[in-house]
């Protein structure tokens, strides 16, 4: 990192006090910053990648009163995981998948015990360098400063912060106090998730950094481009997550029963029929989540 990748202001624990003050004197209050438990962090931060949070908000309550903890998550039904998760709309169902394997290992390979460092919770099934992280930071308060969109807005305007991943990393590194990752790593995204968003708010959200921010003294609120998930209406992810929820209804369906319930407008030789039907089905088998027998007529089922 060259020395003028970015300019931190010059009295740093001054900027990192008035954003802790500010985040713990009013924030928005969510199930999972209410607990330090890692199976539900790690739940909740599964449920989020790239789905709104008024829809996890939802689902998260649910799911840790059906399977409160790893061991019994491990010890259900795949089937069922899945299905709440398609019922849930919570994005690609390969993540119920990999959470259900993550269960198995922390109840078969760690004897119960959730890993603690970013770098052990990496070898739990689907779970990347940035959710590792967060579960390290908001569970043990032993992780490293998460860096996510928001994070990227609020260091790209208050300091200048090029879009770079590794200077990104190197800016919230150098800001976060040792030994705080979980108070600090919450009060950053929360900055980003309700003062500086894409539209920013700084007086109405009364940003603490303002005395410091580049932005709000030019007015340039540029930020890098923030990526935008696909409509989920009338998405392959629906269909997917519809099939799987019929599935769960019956032992096992073939294929001019089941188009016609994943779809009103399937006919066979359509458009969205039995073509169609069958690559749905091709993305749900390598994933593993359903089995399609082909001997004789194609019938699908759940993978149990």
């Amino acid at each position: 990192m060259s020395e003028s990748a970015f300019s931190l202001p010059d009295d740093p624990d001054t900027v990192r006090r008035a954003l802790v003050e500010w985040y713990e004197a009013d924030h928005r209050g969510f199930p999972w910053r209410e607990t330090t438990d890692p199976y539900e962090i790690l739940v909740s931060e599964v449920m989020s990648q790239q789905t709104q949070l008024e829809r996890v908000v939802e689902a998260f309550d649910g799911f840790v009163e059906r399977w409160p903890d790893a061991e019994r998550l491990a010890a259900a039904d795949r089937s069922a995981v899945v299905g709440f998760w398609s019922d849930h709309s919570l994005g690609y169902n390969n993540r119920a998948r990999y959470l259900h394997e993550a269960a198995g290992q922390v109840t078969t390979e760690f004897d119960g015990e959730f890993p603690e460092t970013p770098d052990e919770l990496q070898e739990l099934q689907g779970v990347g360098p940035y959710t590792a992280n967060a579960v390290a930071s908001f569970a043990f308060n032993n992780g490293n400063a998460v860096v996510d969109t928001n994070v990227k807005r609020v260091l790209h305007r208050a300091f200048d912060v090029p879009d770079d991943d590794d200077i990104f990393a190197d800016a919230a590194g150098e800001l976060m106090p040792a030994g705080e990752s979980r108070t600090w790593n919450n009060a950053i995204m929360e900055l980003g998730g309700v003062a500086c968003t894409k539209t920013p708010a700084c007086d109405d959200a009364e940003c603490p950094w303002r005395a410091w921010c580049d932005a709000y003294a030019t007015g340039d609120f540029s930020a890098p481009d923030v990526p935008t998930q696909s409509p989920f209406e009338g998405s392959r992810r629906q269909f997917r997550g519809r099939v799987v929820r019929i599935l769960g209804e019956y032992d096992e369906l073939a294929l001019p029963e089941l188009g016609p319930r994943v779809r009103v407008d399937y006919t066979a030789d359509g458009e969205h029929g039995r073509e169609w039907l069958r690559e749905l089905l091709a993305d749900l088998e390598d994933d593993g989540l359903v089995v399609v027998d082909t001997d004789g007529e194609t019938t699908v089922r759940l993978q149990r």
